[in-house]
């Protein structure tokens, strides 16, 4: 529906899960994701705003262009964006995922199997050597 993501986490439940883009105070701008956990009959239940600042979704795109931080831009996305490209174009979504998940697993616990802890991409544990200890315990460089 529109922006509005509804997802039935567990099949026959009445509870739902209501995911939105929240909105800023400045127009057609968004900064972050807002859950709301809603039943049929008694409306919305819970809500949570999950702000792409907090959540580091546009650090890569903000720190590569130096967008200030408090500044409008920063952490959020506007409907003008490259023709055929959608506005979010660079999100980096693992700690928005990671979220989602823990808030997820509060209200349908066991719902869904969580994913792997993320971690970003291109990134891969490495051992660092280790110099050789000296005599007396200290080591070398």
């Amino acid at each position: 529906m529109g922006n509005t993501y509804y997802a039935t986490p567990v099949p026959g439940a009445p509870l739902r899960l209501r995911i939105d883009f929240s909105r800023t105070i400045y127009a057609d701008t968004y900064g972050g994701l807002r859950l709301a956990v809603v039943h049929p009959e008694r409306g919305e239940i819970d809500a949570v705003a999950l702000s792409f600042e907090d959540h580091g979704t546009f650090h890569r795109r903000d720190d590569a262009t130096n967008t200030q931080p408090n500044t409008k831009q920063r952490g959020t996305f506007d409907k003008y964006h490259r023709p055929g490209r959608p506005p979010w174009e660079g999100a980096v979504t693992t700690g928005l995922r990671d979220a989602i998940e823990q808030y997820t697993a509060v209200w349908f616990p066991g719902a869904w199997t969580a994913s792997a802890p993320s971690r970003p991409a291109g990134r891969t544990p490495r051992s660092t050597p280790v110099p050789p200890a000296t005599r007396s315990g200290a080591r070398v460089r």
